[in-house]
């Protein structure tokens, strides 16, 4: 893989600082190599405070690093090899790949894809029609402690799981698509695609999301607003159970997505098929669904 120019779209993530030094900063504790982020356009959503107020802060970390600013999204994808969508608020992923799409390059739209099934087939189809490949997850899939058990050999096949981790909600991304999506991301990385259907129990303070895979499997997400803000997991396998702590690896999670992105922008498949982002939207929106109306819901 070539040194890419990489485009950053949307400063007002922590992400977009995290990928900068990542990839600009040959110093930096894992950095990766692959490509630098050359270009970069600061939008952001004026309605959302965890947007607007970060643009300014983000945009000026980002500058140190010889990140040239602009102010259109497709002067970014005009001018660049591959694409970082970092925008926070997953409601204008979708407005913002149409301005983008036609220029036919790879494109990383980070966590939440969108905010509804209906967004995310056409984000889906927008990438079919122009042929360009689309790559979207959360870096909580991609922990160290995490790949080092589902690559366990001796206690045979999983058969479910039970993850955990922090569930903060705004406002404007509802229910689960905010910090939800990070432990149910963890939940598909175990499990793989086939949810069949959700179920939901929650209350001030806790949310427990339960669902059944089409072989039989059950999984759940749980989800803590009060005390323990810690990301694991418990992962059964037919010989026994194992315990998995997220964040007791000193490898920072989001290096390692960050990793399998620039694999993505070389030209490899991404290692999180755009079917299982789609089945994952459908969850998180079953799981939303089922939190107002207490029943069970299909994928």
């Amino acid at each position: 893989m070539g040194n890419l120019n990489i485009g950053m779209i949307g400063l007002d993530t922590s992400h977009a600082v995290a990928f900068t030094k990542l990839l600009n900063d040959p110093n930096k504790d894992f950095h990766v190599n692959g490509g630098k982020v050359m270009m970069a356009c600061p939008v952001g959503s004026n309605d959302f405070a965890l947007s607007y107020s970060r643009i300014s802060g983000i945009t000026k970390e980002v500058e140190q690093y010889g990140v040239r600013i602009v102010e259109t999204m497709e002067e970014v994808a005009e001018q660049c090899d591959a694409i970082l969508l970092e925008s926070v608020d997953g409601r204008v992923h979708l407005e913002q790949l149409s301005k983008i799409v036609m220029f036919n390059k790879p494109i990383f739209i980070d966590k939440p894809f969108c905010l509804s099934s209906s967004d995310a087939t056409k984000m889906v189809e927008l990438s079919e029609k122009y042929n360009t490949p689309i790559m979207s997850s959360s870096a909580l899939r991609f922990a160290e402690t995490l790949g080092q058990a589902l690559s366990a050999q001796d206690k045979g096949n999983i058969i479910g799981a039970d993850c955990f981790g922090p569930m903060e909600m705004v406002e404007t991304q509802p229910g689960y698509f905010w910090y939800g999506i990070h432990t149910i991301e963890m939940l598909y990385a175990i499990l793989g695609s086939g949810a069949k259907n959700v179920r939901t129990e929650s209350n001030q303070d806790y949310d427990l999301i339960i669902s059944q895979w089409e072989d039989g499997r059950i999984g759940t997400a749980r989800g803590n607003r009060k005390g323990n803000y810690n990301f694991g997991a418990v992962i059964h396998y037919e010989r026994g159970n194992e315990y998995v702590r997220i964040d007791s690896s000193s490898k920072p999670y989001y290096a390692s997505l960050l990793e399998q992105i620039m694999l993505f922008f070389g030209g490899t498949k991404p290692i999180v098929p755009i079917s299982e982002t789609l089945e994952i939207i459908r969850f998180i929106e079953a799981a939303n669904e089922s939190k107002v109306t207490g029943e069970q819901m299909w994928i």
